[in-house]
């Protein structure tokens, strides 16, 4: 299998179809993407970046985002959470205010650097809450593709703890966004499918 090289992280995210200027911010961000996820691999053994891929490709194909924005903070939704030391380097290449988006879409402990505490789970699911509705889209995008990767997971615990934070949170906040916007709507919808049938083939 090839690696993923950067036109390819361009052409998923539809980059051809941008301005000059989203182009030229595509091919920034598309660098930062492959160098913090480099070397990194899902619990199911691929290569990280394929996740935040997926995210992407979840938000253009099926719920109908064109926005650049939005899809470039859903291709590093997850870079200060396995590389919180690229803040500076996020901030110096895209700027303060994209990377605050990112901190709000992070549980505080992986922006310390630190283990999980207790009261940890409670302020993250806060933080969620209060995400913006575009960057909570994002977020859903990320659980839906979670959930779509699960039955492959080897980690049966996880498999446990991802199903029961998806039924007794996730897909309440997707069921009281759902009226902000027709993207959340198609969002909501499409989480609750999966969601019901995962919990029809997996036992948790």
């Amino acid at each position: 299998m090839n690696p993923i090289d950067l036109d390819h992280v361009l052409t998923v995210l539809g980059a051809a179809a941008w301005s000059t200027e989203e182009q030229s911010r595509a091919r920034v961000a598309g660098g930062l993407a492959l160098a913090v996820y480099d070397g990194r691999t899902r619990d199911q053994g691929t290569p990280y970046l394929k996740h935040p891929l997926a995210v992407v490709m979840i938000l253009r194909t099926e719920i109908g985002v064109s926005k650049p924005e939005s899809l470039l903070l859903a291709l590093l939704h997850d870079a200060l959470e396995v590389a919180p030391e690229s803040e500076a380097l996020l901030v110096q290449h895209l700027g303060g205010a994209f990377t605050a988006r990112l901190c709000a879409m992070t549980a505080d402990h992986r922006l310390e650097q630190r283990p999980k505490a207790v009261g940890d789970e409670t302020r993250w699911r806060f933080k969620q809450a209060a995400l913006a509705a575009e960057d909570l889209l994002v977020r859903l995008a990320d659980r839906l593709h979670n959930l779509r990767d699960l039955a492959v997971s080897p980690n049966h615990d996880r498999r446990r703890r991802f199903l029961r934070s998806l039924g007794d949170f996730h897909l309440p906040l997707a069921d009281a966004a759902r009226g902000l916007s027709p993207q959340l709507e198609a969002m909501h919808s499409l989480l609750h499918t999966e969601y019901v049938r995962h919990r029809q083939e997996i036992r948790p």
